[in-house]
């Protein structure tokens, strides 16, 4: 008789191996621990973060106090942070934005830490301090800014007016950078120059965008007056890159170069745009540098004020780098560096079918720069606008601009306390379109609704070529923006 198998330990494996099964596709009591952790800590700095957002928001958004003796006092209490690191500084009345980003990109394709002050943000005041190209996270934000309130109680306590929300948030990101630390800060001024709160960086690098007429009411309503609040940026010994500026906006800058002996390096003299052509999400340009000529370079950006901005951003980074008449860049270093820029809400696509395009252009040449754009590098058969605006800016020459372009019109309020009614806009679009083509919405999802609703209208099969067009501020395109970049 055959003994009979014993299966005892086969059976306890199987056994085993399920329940060790059932273990490993249940969550470990660690891992739930952590993850809830991980949730009340990510609660806790998002409440943490809202709280600074309130007091940052308690200084008045735009009020606007034009003196450096604050911003001063508060960087020597903290250290002069602004002083632990070269920078590069911007001012100009358009692309300033656009071109600090390229100035960034193209610096971190060099391998160097980078820091990135801009202004206005679209969505949260974390855009406005990035590092290597990315904004603060809240937890960082939210601790500098710990570091920075009590100092910043002492300065208002001594001061005929508190620090402004432009002041905290500057001296945040000379702070951020310092604690970083970044090998270099690319500064993007404020409003004018001279008397901006960011000019206490005296950089060695100064960059000078086209300068046209707007802040009229706090720069001076000509050119030349505008021109020597922006070249107040330029300090003793700087480098000087200059985009290519009207006759009586050149003068002051020259002016004041010759003062501080400051070297100047001009957009169509010392570098520029030698060839662009049109490409697949961007353009292929040839520049002339600093250091020589740099071909088959791929901005992923639309339009030839773009590509302007791409030579200036080049030749800012010749500059500081060392780069000149018998130094080149890398070649492909530029290429990468440029490939990887970006700009949200320059001619920024956020939807198809119908295309639906967000651009910042906020007075009549940055809506030129718009316009001349959309005509050479988008063939929509039917485009809609929706413009909103504020009440100081030229409402009536950016509806001129725009009504070669478009075939119908919606206007709406932004959400800012400076926008012009919707109905004063109204009436001012019907003498440029006329009032059949002009529609009007109280609020941003309505607009948006009714524009896409219009360019689809008796549009039969296809939407390719049908677009929308969100413009006429930033605020108006931060609006949009959190509406369809969900």
């Amino acid at each position: 008789m055959t003994d009979p198998v014993d299966r005892t330990d086969d059976v306890r494996a199987e056994r085993t191996g399920a329940e060790l099964s059932e273990l490993t596709d249940r969550p470990r009591t660690g891992d739930r621990v952590g993850a809830d952790r991980r949730e009340r800590t990510s609660r806790a700095e998002r409440a943490a973060f809202a709280e600074v957002e309130a007091e940052l928001a308690a200084r008045g958004f735009t009020r606007m106090v034009f003196e450096l003796d604050r911003i001063s006092s508060l960087l020597d209490l903290l250290g002069s942070p602004q002083r632990a690191y070269p920078s590069i500084h911007l001012t100009g009345t358009n692309g300033k934005t656009s071109t600090a980003r390229m100035i960034d990109s193209l610096l971190r394709a060099f391998g160097l830490h980078t820091g990135r002050y801009t202004s206005p943000h679209l969505e949260t005041v974390r855009e406005r301090i990035s590092l290597d190209g990315e904004p603060v996270d809240e937890a960082r934000f939210t601790a500098v800014y710990q570091e920075v309130k009590p100092l910043a109680e002492l300065v208002d306590d001594r001061s005929a007016e508190p620090l402004t929300y432009f002041d905290m948030t500057t001296a945040l990101a000379f702070a951020t950078f310092a604690d970083a630390p970044v090998d270099v800060a690319v500064v993007e001024v404020g409003l004018g120059g001279a008397e901006d709160a960011t000019n206490v960086i005296q950089a060695g690098v100064c960059v000078l965008t086209p300068i046209g007429l707007d802040h009229t009411e706090w720069l001076g309503d000509t050119l030349q007056d505008i021109a020597v609040a922006k070249a107040g940026i330029i300090h003793p010994g700087a480098t000087v890159i200059a985009a290519a500026q009207e006759e009586e906006a050149a003068r002051p800058i020259l002016q004041r170069c010759a003062e501080v002996g400051a070297t100047v390096a001009r957009e169509g003299s010392e570098f520029g745009v030698l060839r662009r052509a049109v490409a697949v999400g961007g353009q292929v340009l040839t520049l002339q540098g600093l250091g020589g000529v740099y071909e088959e370079v791929f901005v992923p950006l639309h339009g030839a004020h773009q590509a302007q901005n791409a030579a200036v951003a080049l030749a800012a980074v010749e500059a500081f780098l060392g780069a000149g008449a018998r130094r080149q860049l890398d070649v492909e270093a530029v290429r990468e560096g440029f490939a990887a820029a970006s700009s949200p809400g320059r001619l920024e696509r956020v939807r198809t079918a119908p295309t639906i395009l967000l651009d910042g252009a906020h007075n009549p040449q940055g809506m030129a720069a718009t316009v001349t754009a959309l005509q050479e590098e988008f063939a929509f058969s039917k485009l809609v606008a929706v413009l909103g605006t504020l009440a100081d800016k030229d409402a009536a020459s950016m509806l001129e601009l725009l009504e070669p372009v478009v075939d119908q019109l919606v206007v709406t309020r932004n959400s800012s306390p400076r926008a012009l009614p919707a109905k004063e806009l109204a009436a001012l679009a019907a003498e440029v379109f006329g009032p059949d083509r002009v529609e009007m919405a109280e609020d941003m999802p309505d607009a948006i609704e009714a524009a896409v609703a219009l360019a689809e209208e008796d549009v039969p099969g296809e939407l390719s070529g049908v677009g929308v067009l969100i413009t006429g501020s930033v605020v108006t395109v931060a609006d949009a923006r959190r509406l369809l970049k969900r």
